[in-house]
């Protein structure tokens, strides 16, 4: 065999285990439970989930089914951090873009990026986020977020300096507020990204892999 051949052959190799490596990630290790095949604890979840949100069980509470009241308890907080925190919706999607960006999870941007771009969010800001960037253009309070939020997730802690200017413009109820809301979409994140919970059919990956 040539050196030749054995480049070809060797990449071919590498291609064909690349290509099995990939199809294998992307294996939705828990889809959707038939309701045939739901059990009774996972059917009433199911029906109080659609009485509370108007829509079926959908994205992470997929898997999280499986474990139908900590299913339930997720959604309620859900609820609660998304519409009846002291954090702004603006802000509080942009938190929620910052974290699954922190997880590379495609599913979480992929929901939650039009709801960002919606409630006002400056599209370079949530580009500069795709890209793994500093946002530039960024307002005090949307600085305020990602300082906050950004040493929560890297630093496992938030400097002294941060948590005043928190609690100055927010309040101790804000702080935990943006602390719960970087916290439970670090949950949902994890739940998605070891389900390899898959995107919707046809639908490309929205984030971008970043050099680590």
């Amino acid at each position: 065999m040539t050196e030749k051949d054995f480049r070809v052959r060797f990449a071919v190799t590498l291609a064909i285990g690349l290509l099995m490596t990939a199809t294998a990630s992307a294996q939705d290790r828990m889809p959707e439970i038939p309701a045939a095949q739901q059990t009774e604890a996972q059917k009433k979840a199911s029906e109080e989930f659609l009485a509370a949100r108007k829509v079926p069980v959908f994205g992470p509470f997929v898997p999280l089914l499986r474990s139908p009241q900590l299913m339930l308890n997720a959604s309620n907080m859900g609820l609660y951090l998304r519409y009846n925190s002291v954090i702004p919706l603006k802000l509080s999607e942009f938190t929620i873009l910052l974290t699954a960006r922190e997880w590379d999870q495609q599913l979480e941007w992929q929901i939650h990026e039009p709801i960002a771009l919606k409630a006002g969010l400056d599209p370079a800001v949530v580009e500069a986020v795709r890209e793994g960037r500093r946002p530039d253009t960024m307002g005090e309070e949307e600085t305020l977020v990602y300082a906050f939020s950004t040493e929560l997730h890297r630093n496992k802690s938030v400097s002294d300096t941060t948590y005043a200017r928190v609690i100055k413009t927010f309040g101790e109820q804000g702080a935990i507020d943006l602390a719960g809301i970087n916290g439970y979409y670090t949950l949902l994140a994890m739940t998605l990204n070891m389900a390899r919970t898959a995107l919707p059919p046809g639908v490309a990956p929205p984030l971008p892999a970043l050099v680590k």
